[in-house]
C-alpha cells in the first residue's frame, strides 16, 4: 500500500537501477595531469619569475641608488658586500641590513622629495 510521502518523494526502486561505474584509469591520469598543470602555471612558475627578477635586481645594485628594504625604510646605499648594505636613511643615520632585503630600487630624486 503507497503511502502518503510517496506523493512527495518517489520511492527507490534498487532493482531498477544499475550501479554507477568508476571513472576509468586514463580519466584518473588525465585529471591528475591536468592539476599538476594548474598547480605548476598559477604557483610554481610565478613565484621562479619573481625570484628571477628579485635575483637580477639584487645584481645591479650599486653604491648611490635609492632603495626600499623589506621593512619600508627607504635610504641611499653607502656601501655593497656580498650579503650586507649599508643604507643612509637620515643624514648621518646609518643601517646594515641584509643585502636580500632589498626590495625596490626607487627612482633617482625620491628621497629629496620626502
Amino acid at each position: 500500500m503507497p503511502s502518503i510521502l510517496d506523493f512527495f518523494i518517489s520511492s527507490a526502486w534498487a532493482q531498477e537501477q544499475a550501479a554507477p561505474q568508476p571513472p576509468g584509469l586514463l580519466f584518473n591520469l588525465f585529471f591528475f595531469a591536468s592539476l599538476l598543470l594548474l598547480f605548476y602555471f598559477f604557483l610554481v612558475r610565478p613565484q621562479q619569475k619573481r625570484a628571477k627578477e628579485h635575483t637580477k635586481l639584487l645584481e645591479g645594485l650599486k653604491a648611490g641608488d635609492e632603495v626600499m628594504i623589506d621593512s619600508g625604510i627607504m635610504g641611499r646605499l653607502i656601501e655593497l658586500s656580498d650579503n650586507s648594505v649599508i643604507l643612509e636613511i637620515s643624514e648621518g643615520v646609518n643601517i646594515k641590513v641584509r643585502r636580500s632585503s632589498v626590495n625596490a630600487v626607487l627612482p633617482k630624486g625620491t628621497l629629496e622629495k620626502l
